[in-house]
Parts: C-alpha cells; structure tokens; sequence
C-alpha cells in the first residue's frame, strides 16, 4: 500500500538558534518535502481555516492559548482518502512541549485505526518533548512507530537522517 506525509508548518517568523528571523518555507514543509523526494511518499500539508500569526511571538501566544483551551482548530481541507495508505507519515513543528492543536484536529477527525504513524517534528531544541505520547493518546487504535526530531534550523542537512529513519521500519 502507498505512505502518505501529512504535515502542519508554518511559514513567516520562525525561531532559529536564538534569533528570529522570516522564512517564505516552514522548516516542517522543508522536512516533509525532503522525505518526500527521498521515500515517493505522497504529500498532503494541512492548514487551520484561522492562521497562526506570521509574527512569531503572536503565534507561540496563539498557539499556547489553543493548548490551555484543548482548541481543536478547524482546517482549511482533508486528505480525499486515508483508506488507500498503510502508514502515514506526521510532520510538525514542536509548540509548548507538543503537537500543534491543528494536528490534533487532524488526528481526532481521521480514522486511522489500524494504521502505522510515523511521527517527525522540527524543533529548536525540545526535541520531539511529549509528541509522540500525545500521539499515542489520540490514536489508540493505530500503531505509532518511534519518532525522529530534526532541529528545524537543520531541516536542510537532515537527509541522511530522515533516510535512515524512514528505512527503519
């Protein structure tokens, strides 16, 4: 059966290595559109109908607030048919320790029952914090496979890494 890579990312002010500067490209995009190229999986990014900020610190309150109110943001479009993949690849960025709320509404709202996740974030050092517990918590009927996080301002030198871990089955 064929792998898919849905993704969250988010362009604009982004966090890198103490600094902040703006990236037309989320680094999960980046990460997502790397493995892609690199596995033939097929691509879907998903998107909340209300966009975080560009502004970075307008985002990570934004983002905090979703955490606190257990939000689950509505998105922009689905994937037409989960039905046709076995394993799914999840990609986003770490907020506070976790996975974005947009990803939550794509995990609650999907039946992945019986599925591999394969979940990968990009970070500026929390690795992949509680991700993939919460994952786990979300989808206790599919099979989460173990984790890769890349620091985000990496995501350009990090194809020897997702090839590695993507082989991994």
């Amino acid at each position: 059966m064929a792998e898919l890579i849905v993704y969250f990312s988010r362009a604009g002010e982004n966090y890198f290595s103490g600094a902040l500067r703006s990236v037309p490209v989320g680094n999960t995009q980046r990460a997502a559109e790397l493995l892609s190229g690199l596995i033939g999986a097929d691509l879907f990014p998903f998107e909340p109908v209300q966009p975080y900020a560009d502004s970075y610190n307008e985002c990570i309150a934004q983002a905090q607030d979703d955490l606190q109110r257990d939000a689950r943001p509505e998105l922009v479009r689905w994937p037409e048919d989960l039905d046709r993949y076995d394993t799914i690849y999840l990609g986003y960025p770490i907020y506070w320790g976790t996975i974005p709320m947009p990803v939550a509404t794509f995990l609650e709202r999907s039946d992945l029952s019986g599925k591999t996740i394969r979940p990968f974030c990009t970070h500026e050092g929390s690795g992949l914090a509680r991700s993939v517990a919460d994952i786990r918590k979300l989808c206790p009927d599919a099979t989460v496979g173990t984790g890769l996080a890349i620091q985000g301002g990496r995501v350009s030198q990090a194809g020897q890494a997702l090839k590695a871990w993507a082989e991994r089955k």
